[in-house]
């Protein structure tokens, strides 16, 4: 029985379970008994999915959910995000719009941030005046990300980054954003003409290339947006599920006379595993608002 869960401890879907949604929380047993399970209310759940997928591959099956609008952990986390960024930044920004100076140690650190953010990423990315338009947004997607990656350093919850529907939907925003913006300042038909760039040839050769520029262009347009959303994921996820082989390995040793070196070696790697992440999660709400900064300032200026 022992070895049976030591190595159902390293089995990849006991592993990824950890780190892919679900409509329930683990705890502790001792929180939560018998099996240390805390079942989310499901007041939208349907009983039979509007979409379903089954490909036989557990990765992939595990990872695109099926559609019945059910509440699960990542929702909760999500939610509690955005609560926790409303409450910080609400009364922060209404002060800073009357004039008003920040007062404590916290404003004053929430307002560097924001600066910081805004004059070393917004502006440079988007250029011009046009940029401060764009500030709220970006800072909102950048502080919603980190607050997402930094609810999975908590034991037991996760992070709603490690999801693609979560990544997928960022992804998507930012790609309904630089097209929306794109059309609203160059028209449909400057946005269209975006895709082809100038090029000083004679026309029997520009015509043939501007027919494959443009869907080249096109094409990498939303292979860009994809990519956005896939380098979230898999640095989210792949830490996580690194995390989670670490700490198993005490499982699997459990009945091994090499358990009172693994277990010690396991925590030490875990935690120093742990503050790589803490710095990953920081980076890649970074690397993504930058990122998005930047498409959105390429679809302003194409050329």
């Amino acid at each position: 029985m022992a070895e049976h869960e030591a190595h159902h401890s390293l089995h990849p879907n006991h592993l990824f379970g950890h780190v892919q949604d679900s409509d329930k929380i683990e705890v502790p047993r001792k929180l939560a008994p018998p099996d240390g399970h805390i079942k989310l209310p499901q007041p939208f759940k349907l009983e039979k999915p509007l979409i379903e997928m089954h490909t036989g591959n557990a990765l992939i099956d595990n990872t695109i959910l099926p559609l019945e609008f059910k509440f699960t952990k990542y929702m909760a986390i999500e939610l509690v995000a955005a609560i926790i960024i409303a409450a910080l930044f609400i009364g922060l920004g209404q002060a800073l719009k009357g004039g008003a100076i920040p007062r404590g140690k916290l404003r004053n650190m929430l307002e560097a941030i924001l600066f910081y953010f805004r004059d070393t990423v917004v502006r440079p990315a988007i250029g011009g005046h046009e940029a401060d338009k764009y500030v709220p947004f970006l800072w909102t997607v950048f502080l919603f990300i980190l607050a997402c990656n930094l609810f999975g350093m908590i034991p037991w919850l996760g992070s709603p980054t490690a999801s693609l529907a979560v990544t997928g939907a960022m992804a998507f925003i930012i790609f309904v954003t630089v097209i929306g913006s794109s059309i609203k300042k160059l028209g449909t038909a400057g946005f269209v003409k975006s895709f082809v760039p100038h090029m000083d040839l004679p026309p029997a050769i520009k015509i043939p290339m501007t027919f494959l520029m443009f869907p080249i262009e096109v094409l990498g347009l939303l292979i860009k947006h994809s990519v956005l959303a896939v380098r979230l994921l898999a640095n989210m996820m792949g830490g996580h599920v690194v995390l989670a082989v670490l700490v198993a390995f005490i499982s699997a040793s459990a009945t091994s006379a090499w358990w009172y070196a693994v277990a010690p070696t396991s925590v030490l790697g875990a935690t120093a595993l742990s503050m790589l992440e803490l710095l990953v999660a920081f980076l890649q709400a970074y690397i993504f608002t930058f990122l998005a900064a930047l498409f959105i300032g390429t679809a302003l200026h194409p050329h």
